[in-house]
């Protein structure tokens, strides 16, 4: 039986979302294959609490846990921390130096896709079509007719590095633009503008096992709010339509372009790739390299419809992870 500690927290305002994420995943894994610890990483620490409510901290040393005198340490850690430190390539740095494998993407990978101006210039060579945008720094002077005149209106302000839609706001006229500005900077000193597109909005989670690179049905997202945001993903405010209600054309185009982005990227494990199709052709929002795994959200539908239980999928991803650090 092998050890796997399914990671979950954060330290980020995404932090409960990603406890269920974790609670889900701890809930599918094989248990005839595996022996799961949830591990918590939180502010207040990091550790396992065990059925009697007891925690037991983890040994930063070599990542382990000690339970009745025995020292646990584990095979894999399953990732589905959503922000800091597991999306941004903190947690990932400290296994690596630990030689301790976990299914999200590489420390340098994460830190790059995880900040959204950071992803969009890395793709923007090999023809992935995004929106216009506008970067801004906290303390930068701010000229308001220069963005309107670059990225129009309405537009989307948003934290550059968060998730979620924490930080995000759509905004229809100049005198909205300082609010939606002081909003975004709440929750990160980096401000990306993006220019609003209008059409469908699709999701699609991607994986690679082996050399193959596998790409499950996507969603087509329809939110009764006015746009994708927090109430709309996890209160249960918008239609989440597996698979997409487009054409095989459109379905394969989809297909091959989040494939391609999450090769450019060179991203592991399951990631999920958001687009807009604008004027006929997929516009590339952002790459999730940690997606919501919770019961409300898009991947597990996605699984489903593919034909497969999580479990499978789960276990694919696990035993990939463990070879790929062996070789």
């Amino acid at each position: 039986m092998k050890n796997i500690a399914i990671l979950m927290g954060g330290y980020s305002s995404e932090c409960e979302i990603s406890l269920r994420s974790g609670a889900v995943v701890t809930e599918a894994l094989d248990k005839s294959l595996y022996n799961c610890y949830p591990i918590s990483i939180v502010k207040e620490g990091w550790f396992y609490t065990s059925s009697n409510g007891e925690k037991h901290y983890i040994d930063k040393n070599d990542f382990s846990i000690t339970l009745n005198g025995e020292k646990i340490t584990f095979d894999c850690c399953y990732n589905t921390i959503h922000g800091t430190p597991g999306e941004d390539g903190k947690l990932q740095a400290y296994l690596e130096l630990l030689g301790l494998p976990q299914t999200s993407c590489d420390s340098y990978e994460s830190a790059i896709t995880f900040n959204k101006r950071d992803c969009i210039a890395v793709l923007k060579p090999w023809d992935i079509k995004t929106g216009d945008h506008i970067y801004i720094n906290k303390n930068d002077e701010i000229d308001l007719d220069k963005i309107v005149d670059r990225v129009g209106l309405p537009c989307f302000v948003k934290a550059n590095r968060s998730g979620s839609s924490y930080g995000v706001s759509k905004v229809y006229s100049e005198e909205e633009m300082q609010d939606a500005l002081d909003f975004a900077f709440q929750v990160d000193h980096q401000i990306i503008i993006e220019s609003f597109l209008e059409g469908k909005e699709v999701s699609v989670a991607v994986y690679k096992i082996g050399d193959e690179i596998k790409s499950f049905p996507p969603t087509e997202i329809v939110t009764e709010n006015d746009f994708f945001d927090y109430e709309a993903k996890y209160e249960g405010k918008s239609k989440e339509i597996t698979p997409a209600r487009i054409s095989e054309r459109e379905l394969k185009k989809l297909q091959e372009i989040s494939k391609k982005v999450y090769q450019v990227l060179e991203l592991k494990g399951i990631a999920r790739a958001d687009f807009i199709y604008h004027r006929g052709r997929p516009h590339f929002i952002e790459m999730n390299t940690n997606p919501g795994m919770s019961k409300e959200s898009i991947v597990p539908q996605q699984v489903a419809a593919a034909g497969f239980s999580l479990t499978q999928i789960l276990t694919e991803v696990i035993e990939d992870c463990i070879k790929r650090n062996k070789s």
